[in-house]
């Protein structure tokens, strides 16, 4: 199948990638690292997440930063809600966008969210009734869709499951997660082929993280197989909490950087993409963990 043309990136830095970060970024820092973002030609960059401050102290001012971040035609800001509760505080803060996620493997969906796989999607059912009626937007992410920290290896045909329950319930897209980064392009290729079944090759997305220096040859996978979105992070940002020290989310620098090399259109500039990345790296006192920025800077 050839490449497609296009490529739209959800830019997940200033929720998924700083949400793990340990010291606290400022609403205003969070809001000029989302301005610069959607300057550098993103269209859909996560804002915030409407969990608990108890559990994820980072996104307690998500409301703060979804209401002074500038609108503009075509640019969506997505936040998550984990439940009704949050999607309530979303909507009274004007977003207009909802992600919900669940987990291919039982062993993660009971450590992370203290439920079966079958609870968290019945939990969901609320939102997407009400996200229905008020017409917002809902995208569904499905983790561990590769392998667990807990479960091990995940069949792909538990992704296929999980991942058609959510798009059978109303997600416009479904955001398939290599959450600690096992996959390989091989392991990739059969999982997509096995999920793309039952949903359709143009509603998945891929969410691939680096821990073990896949995410690109992951990403190169995808596209021949025709998916054409990918979640990413500026500046890679958001290690890996399941293995010390190790890289999370994949760079946006490089993603782009490899798709422009490809003679893919993504809309985003290069140049102004680093320079988003190093404001934000700078504020967290370390170097961006993008080999492409970090060349770039050298020359």
């Amino acid at each position: 199948m050839p490449f497609p043309k296009k490529v739209k990136i959800v830019e997940v830095g200033p929720r998924d990638g700083l949400q793990n970060e340990k010291q606290l970024v400022s609403v205003d820092t969070k809001v000029e690292l989302v301005d610069r973002l959607t300057q550098a030609g993103l269209s859909a960059v996560e804002a915030g997440s409407f969990v608990s401050p108890k559990w994820v102290p980072q996104m307690a001012d998500s409301d703060k930063v979804l209401a002074q971040v500038k609108k503009a035609d075509g640019v969506s800001f997505p936040v998550l809600t984990p439940n009704m509760k949050g999607f309530e505080a979303a909507m009274e803060a004007g977003a207009k966008e909802v992600a919900i996620f669940a987990a291919a493997s039982e062993g993660f969906s009971q450590k992370n969210i203290n439920c079966s796989i079958a609870e968290s999607i019945e939990r969901f059912e609320p939102i997407m009734a009400a996200a229905k009626e008020q017409d917002i937007a809902v995208r569904g992410y499905v983790s561990c869709v590769v392998g667990c920290p807990y479960d091990g290896a995940i069949a792909p045909e538990k992704v296929a499951e999980v991942s058609t329950r959510l798009y059978d319930m109303g997600c416009y897209e479904i955001s398939l997660g290599d959450t600690i980064g096992v996959g390989t392009p091989a392991k990739v290729a059969e999982m997509i082929a096995a999920v793309s079944q039952t949903v359709p090759i143009g509603k998945l997305a891929g969410h691939f993280h680096d821990t073990y220096g896949q995410a690109l040859a992951n990403i190169y996978a995808a596209l021949e197989l025709g998916i054409h979105v990918f979640d990413s992070s500026v500046a890679g940002l958001g290690g890996c909490p399941y293995a010390k020290g190790a890289s999370g989310n994949v760079a946006t620098e490089d993603v782009v950087f490899m798709l422009n090399g490809l003679g893919i259109e993504t809309g985003v500039d290069l140049a102004t993409l680093c320079e988003a990345g190093r404001y934000i790296s700078q504020s967290l006192g370390r170097v961006p963990a993008s080999k492409v920025s970090l060349a770039l800077s050298a020359q």
